[in-house]
């Protein structure tokens, strides 16, 4: 079993200084010293320019270009490797697992990976300047792979494939991009029918109404569909779907089979993280072993969190946070059955090796 953890950060200020913080943490990180190893191995196949991804972000939620110019600031490097590193446009991203389930008054997520990727950083941002507040685990520094917003709004989202993409963001930028963006579902609904979509994902939207949503994205088209429980198949866009779909399937009929039973958030808490239930994942060496348990309560504003399977979550009170209460935490623990190093964690977490 390999110790694992996930730093907070907490933050109340503009957008521009909280890029600056994250640029004075991040430099000389094992974080920046493994992905310029990781970008040796996959060179991007263009550069993307500063004005078409300036206008494409700030089309959305200009505050996140004025993080950018902050990270800038701090780590002094041109612009165009900002946007590599952190811009979420038109950059590639790999396949992955991830279920999702939304019951009376809570959102359960499991995000399934591949530990090369996950920079273990769990995000408290209050802006000052523009946009909502958030809580949740970032992906990219920037972007946000889950997450609660202080409106109540709460979104994940779940792989399908990654075949013809299309000049558009990546799902972590555009989790960022609603979160920062929209009050409710159909705020984040309607944003998610006009951002352009680099790869195909659903994304879930759930918030204080108990309204869900699932969005089915493509760089060809957007679909909408009502449904509490989605894992890495496309139910209307069926034409978009990958070959193999075992897992995905049998994932959803653990879901479709274990909904009656399930009476509380903590139950459905504990069959995605339970590792005997059949949701959680140990496929780390395919891009998709189960790294986090994320809960969302939007009614309450709080939120639930876990490291690897088997644990009890982490408790966090965003409505407190929000009111100016920090978090007398430093860091979450856990353990992830697996070798394959971390990327915020351990040299070597590069593609050269597994």
């Amino acid at each position: 079993m390999k110790q694992i953890y996930s730093e907070i950060i907490q933050f109340r200020g503009s957008h521009y200084d909280f890029g600056y913080m994250q640029g004075e943490k991040l430099k000389d990180s094992l974080i920046v010293r493994n992905r310029e190893k990781q970008w040796e191995i996959r060179k991007p196949r263009f550069i993307v320019g500063v004005q078409e991804a300036k206008a494409a972000i700030t089309r959305f939620a200009s505050g996140v270009w004025d993080e950018l110019l902050g990270l800038q600031d701090a780590l002094q490097w041109p612009m165009d490797r900002i946007l590599k590193e952190f811009g979420g446009y038109r950059l590639n991203y790999n396949r992955s697992g991830c279920t999702i389930f939304t019951g009376d008054s809570y959102f359960i997520r499991n995000y399934d990976y591949h530990p090369k990727t996950y920079e273990g950083r769990y995000v408290f941002y209050q802006p000052t300047d523009q946009g909502y507040a958030i809580i949740g685990p970032s992906q990219r520094v920037t972007g946000r792979m889950d997450g609660m917003n202080e409106k109540g709004l709460v979104l994940g989202y779940n792989f399908m494939n990654r075949k013809n993409p299309g000049d558009g963001f990546i799902c972590c930028m555009i989790g960022r991009l609603i979160l920062e963006s929209c009050a409710n579902t159909s705020e984040a609904v309607d944003m998610l029918r006009e951002i352009p979509h680099r790869h195909s994902f659903t994304y879930v939207v759930y918030d204080s109404n108990g309204i869900t949503k699932m969005v089915e994205t493509s760089p060809r088209g957007v679909e909408v569909r009502q449904s509490n429980m989605c894992t890495n198949h496309f139910e209307v866009m069926k034409h978009e779907n990958r070959h193999h779909l075992v897992d995905s399937k049998r994932r959803l009929t653990i879901l479709q089979e274990q909904q009656a039973n399930i009476t509380d958030a903590y139950e459905a808490f504990r069959l995605f993280n339970d590792s005997d239930k059949g949701i959680f994942s140990d496929l780390y060496d395919s891009w998709a072993g189960t790294i986090h348990t994320s809960a969302y309560f939007p009614n309450e504003r709080k939120a639930w969190f876990a490291l690897g399977g088997d644990k009890e979550p982490f408790l966090f009170d965003f409505s407190k946070w929000l009111a100016g209460e920090n978090v007398m935490l430093d860091r979450m623990t856990g353990e992830i059955d697996t070798e394959i190093p971390f990327v915020h964690l351990d040299d070597g977490a590069d593609w050269s090796r597994k």
